[in-house]
């Protein structure tokens, strides 16, 4: 194991590629009435969308402290890597890269943090080919090249139920601005660089998801792709039945993890994609 990798848990990759790709995954933490719980171990993913609405006191989340990726690193080491690469949601939402990189010092030139600028698959998939590209035998300065190209094409889209959740957490400028308006509507947000944009809104959930699809059509060929929901898996189920992608990998439906969620709310319903080299541009999609 010369290089190792590491990410956190909110790049959502489920269990078993994780462990068939040897992925060390950080859990963050979610904290309800000020207990935290381990993002997605103590807590259930369907439960915690079905009791969200009903707390009374927002919940919020925190990252994994400085001590326990230092302890991660240097158990790493232990067991012979010589690089550990640590691959993180954006660090515009969350401060994961700031603990990261703090317990990263102690380590010199052996442990890399790398910024997605992105969050659940689109950072997961960044992940996933970093460690297709180690099983393969790339070296480290290939590893990087690979994320690179990774991160330049992947889209992450969603429909959000209600603007509600993103407004509590205050990471978005412009939804308290815009709340008022949005209350009873679906709004569509876009994360783009690291950065979480308005897409608008739909007045009703099925025209929203028909937006959805025409959103994911318009990118053209895709290499990867997940259809991510929060406690809506019937939705997500048919979006990707009536959608009929033709990939060389499996398509994924993910439950999206509890820290993301927290900041979504229940009934979201998206998709993170890698746009394959030739369709890939730099525009938003309006």
């Amino acid at each position: 194991m010369e290089i190792a990798i590491v990410t956190d848990s909110t790049a959502d990759i489920p269990d078993d590629l994780t462990q068939e790709n040897q992925i060390h995954v950080v859990p963050n933490l979610v904290i309800i009435d000020g207990k935290p719980y381990q993002d997605g171990i103590e807590l259930s993913r369907q439960e915690y969308y079905e009791l969200l609405p009903f707390i009374s006191t927002p919940p919020t989340t925190a990252t994994a402290s400085v001590g326990t990726y230092q302890n991660l690193y240097e158990k790493l080491i232990g067991l012979g890597a010589k690089h550990i690469l640590s691959i993180h949601v954006s660090s515009l939402l969350s401060g994961v890269i700031n603990a990261a990189s703090t317990a990263a010092q102690e380590f010199g030139k052996s442990v890399h943090v790398f910024d997605s600028r992105n969050v659940t698959l689109g950072l997961g998939f960044q992940v996933l080919a970093a460690a297709e590209a180690v099983r393969n035998g790339a070296s480290l300065e290939t590893v990087l090249e690979v994320l690179m190209d990774i991160r330049s094409r992947a889209r992450v889209i969603a429909m959000l139920d209600t603007l509600e959740y993103v407004r509590r957490s205050g990471r978005v400028s412009w939804a308290r601005a815009r709340l008022g308006n949005l209350l009873r509507l679906k709004p569509f947000v876009d994360v783009h660089e690291g950065h979480v944009l308005s897409l608008g809104e739909a007045r009703t959930r099925r025209k929203g998801i028909e937006r959805l699809r025409e959103l994911l059509i318009r990118l053209g060929s895709l290499e990867r792709l997940a259809i991510l929901h929060t406690n809506a898996e019937d939705d997500a189920s048919q979006f990707l039945r009536d959608l009929n992608p033709n990939l060389l990998t499996t398509p994924l439906i993910v439950n999206v993890t509890t820290a993301i969620g927290t900041h979504v709310g229940p009934n979201g319903l998206g998709f993170a994609a890698i746009v394959k080299k030739e369709n890939i541009h730099e525009t938003v999609l309006k």
